[in-house]
């Protein structure tokens, strides 16, 4: 069986260059993003659609990869469409119960969701409290990951490429290619 292909789900605002969502599409080999039309006045319906397309456009089973946002849009998937995820990588869900801007994505789905999947979070994250994202973990039946003071696990809490991440992601499923060795360094001849 092929690899299969990891769907990266930006969450609000998008995932800037040195997000680690968009150094992974840039490394990874087998990978596709979910592109929104509106990143700043999401809604759901247009929002779910696009994941959904993202999904069938992908060869065979996916993994996604959610921050934020891109989490509650996940969990926001039909059931024919989730039934084409093997696994899922979800990291620093948002609280859009708590965030006008992200209102209608409210409420939260809080059923099972039908594929593995690890929910990763912080214990300080300012966009969502990590009780809340416990309450999401234990409703989607999710195996729950909980960073110490990591803040929205993102550029701004100096998270780059997140080696930790890259190997929660290797234990659903995805292929994930090793970083190129450095040249060795050559001693001059005296």
């Amino acid at each position: 069986m092929n690899a299969p292909t990891v769907v990266i789900v930006p969450g609000w605002r998008n995932s800037g260059p040195a997000h680690w969502q968009s150094l992974w599409a840039a490394r990874l080999p087998r990978v596709l993003r979910v592109e929104q039309d509106d990143w700043v006045s999401p809604l759901r319906a247009p929002w779910v659609a696009r994941l959904g397309e993202t999904i069938l456009r992908a060869q065979g089973p996916v993994v996604v990869v959610a921050h934020s946002l891109g989490c509650i849009a996940t969990a926001h998937l039909p059931p024919e469409l989730a039934q084409r995820i093997s696994g899922a990588l979800l990291v620093a869900p948002a609280d859009p119960e708590r965030r006008g801007a992200l209102a209608d994505f409210a409420p939260v789905p809080y059923q099972r969701l039908p594929y593995r999947h690890i929910l990763v979070a912080s214990d300080n994250d300012p966009f969502c409290p990590v009780r809340l994202a416990g309450a999401y973990a234990r409703a989607w039946g999710s195996e729950f990951v909980r960073l110490p003071g990591a803040g929205h696990i993102n550029v701004d809490s100096g998270f780059g490429e997140w080696s930790l991440g890259l190997a929660l992601l290797q234990s659903l499923g995805a292929e994930v290619a090793q970083p190129a060795a450095p040249a060795a360094l050559h001693a001059s001849a005296a």
